[in-house]
């Protein structure tokens, strides 16, 4: 895969709590040189980044409920709105993972929907953070964020006790309709393992290490 092919894939991500807006003006500028997907920030740098990339064609993706999920319905609802009006194009979401726990589903996708709705038209990605989830609960989370609308369901957040890998990309893929996508994120470091989740069925990759990723490319 040639470097601009895969670049498109990426979401070039800075969602560390210290991030500091130097740190997020590199990201801004590093993703418009390698003509990243987008850059993936915390909720406050959304404005910031917004505005260093404007005109630049890489969009502005924001984390909602991260990295736990545990926020309620309404406030997940008011966290999107506020992100969209300050300019982001994208909207990661993290489930409610305890209620998924619990067997409650239909939580699960009254959180998810709170947020399809106040987004709008803007674009949905629903984290279900595999490292903590069964197969069988994955599969759940997967039809619950199809149902509530979302664009695409997320692997990981980045931030738990694993990422992304073929396998959970796989069954993700095989269990969402086709005008879904799936995201992987978390652990993955380089261009074979990008290669790996692409394979799998990956429409979209979250990561730290985009740089090396594309320099690895042919």
């Amino acid at each position: 895969m040639k470097k601009a092919e895969i670049a498109a894939y990426i979401d070039h991500t800075q969602l560390k709590a210290f991030a500091t807006a130097a740190q997020i003006e590199t990201l801004c500028r590093e993703a418009a040189e390698f003509h990243f997907a987008s850059v993936c920030v915390n909720p406050c740098h959304v404005s910031y980044a917004a505005k260093l990339l404007k005109g630049s064609g890489v969009k502005v993706c924001t984390v909602i409920g991260f990295p736990l999920g545990a926020n309620t319905p309404e406030v997940k609802a008011f966290e999107t709105r506020n992100a969209i009006e300050n300019g982001a194009q994208e909207c990661d979401m993290v489930i409610n993972i305890g209620a998924l726990k619990d067997g409650d589903i239909d939580l699960v996708e009254k959180d998810i929907r709170a947020v399809v709705e106040a987004a709008d038209d803007t674009l949905v990605k629903v984290i279900i953070e595999t490292c903590y989830l069964t197969d069988e609960e994955k599969v759940l989370a997967c039809q619950a964020a199809a149902r509530a609308g979302a664009d695409f369901v997320k692997t990981s957040t980045g931030f738990g006790t694993g990422g992304a890998t073929p396998h959970d990309v796989a069954l993700m893929r095989a269990s969402i309709p086709d005008a879904m996508k799936v995201k992987a994120a978390g652990g993955v470091h380089n261009y074979q393992e990008a290669l790996d989740v692409i394979k799998a069925g990956a429409s979209r990759i979250g990561a730290s290490a985009g740089i090396a990723i594309v320099s690895q490319a042919e």
